[in-house]
């Protein structure tokens, strides 16, 4: 048994400045190519728990596809249903600003067309016997109605993370059967159609409550950046976790190792606010390090009473 994760793979280009960041001129800087796209960084951070996801995506078929299943590999991620096709993956090209936050991207997104099929064939053994399913809600269609259908058949609980909120904010109906949205504030802003950058921690976490109870969202997750995050949930938790204190090298990856925290602390049985904590601790170790060091915890670091293989 294994936590499915589904969604994309994606080559990511980001650009580094040696200098004061000018958005309008060159910036003499470094380069780096990394393996990223929502789906697989969540996969490969479960698996640095010492957990063994199980991760439904594709590759293309070259050299960069089979090294990020190599990769994926040597984590101990189970890549059986990674299909191998032609413009399989997507492209992400970054520039980050001199405190290491995001100062514009672009992104190609990658076709996944070819995962209906397989979920239609495979579906039965790839859920049946989840400890629960992780999913990029902007993903196709056809693919998050099947996902939602087995979740639904075999009644395993669905978390939800995005990689472009103006799609998933149109897909309101399916969040309704997702256990926990995890999302940023921006993110949360497009979903509600509001601004809610000048409220406190205290007063968001009462809005997004509201918020939910009106949408039907079960429970919402929301991170704040170096503010911490807020939480609420249908039965009425709801509060504020506080942030790490740590030096930031690169914040990217962050939301998406905190979405792989609180899934692992609500499938394993942690409350909600537990969960956050648990998703806290990894994002802070990831914008701590670089791309060639990778955090790796035991289950029982983080409060988790779970036997690994």
């Amino acid at each position: 048994m294994a936590i499915v994760v589904v969604g994309a793979v994606f080559v990511d280009i980001k650009g580094f400045p040696d200098e004061l960041y000018s958005p309008t001129g060159r910036n003499a800087g470094r380069v780096e190519i990394v393996h990223g796209g929502v789906g697989r960084n969540v996969a490969e951070d479960i698996a640095n728990v010492e957990l063994r996801p199980t991760f439904v995506s594709m590759v293309d078929d070259t050299a960069s596809g089979a090294e990020v299943l190599r990769k994926l590999g040597k984590h101990k991620v189970n890549t059986d249903y990674v299909l191998t096709h032609p413009d399989g993956m997507g492209l992400w090209l970054a520039v980050f600003d001199n405190s290491g936050d995001l100062a514009g991207s672009i992104s190609k997104r990658p076709k996944l067309d070819p995962l209906v099929a397989l979920l239609d064939e495979k579906g039965d053994e790839i859920f049946r016997d989840a400890d629960s399913i992780v999913i990029e809600v902007d993903m196709d269609k056809e693919i998050v109605k099947r996902i939602l259908r087995y979740a639904e058949k075999y009644g395993k609980k669905v978390y939800g993370v995005v990689s472009n909120m103006a799609i998933a904010s149109q897909r309101r109906d399916f969040l309704q059967n997702i256990d926990c949205f995890v999302c940023n504030l921006q993110e949360a802003g497009i979903l509600f159609v509001d601004d809610f950058s000048a409220l406190s921690p205290d007063e968001l976490s009462e809005e997004l409550h509201k918020r939910i109870v009106k949408a039907n969202i079960p429970s919402l997750v929301v991170t704040l950046g170096s503010r911490g995050a807020v939480y609420v949930s249908q039965d009425g938790e709801r509060g504020y976790y506080p942030p790490e204190s740590v030096m930031v090298r690169d914040t990217t990856g962050a939301g998406d190792a905190f979405c792989a925290g609180v899934a692992i602390g609500l499938t394993y049985g942690k409350p909600l606010q537990e969960s956050v904590r648990i998703g806290t601790h990894l994002a802070a170790s990831v914008i701590t390090i670089s791309e060639s060091t990778c955090p790796r915890f035991l289950p029982q670091e983080l409060g988790l009473d779970v036997q690994v293989d």
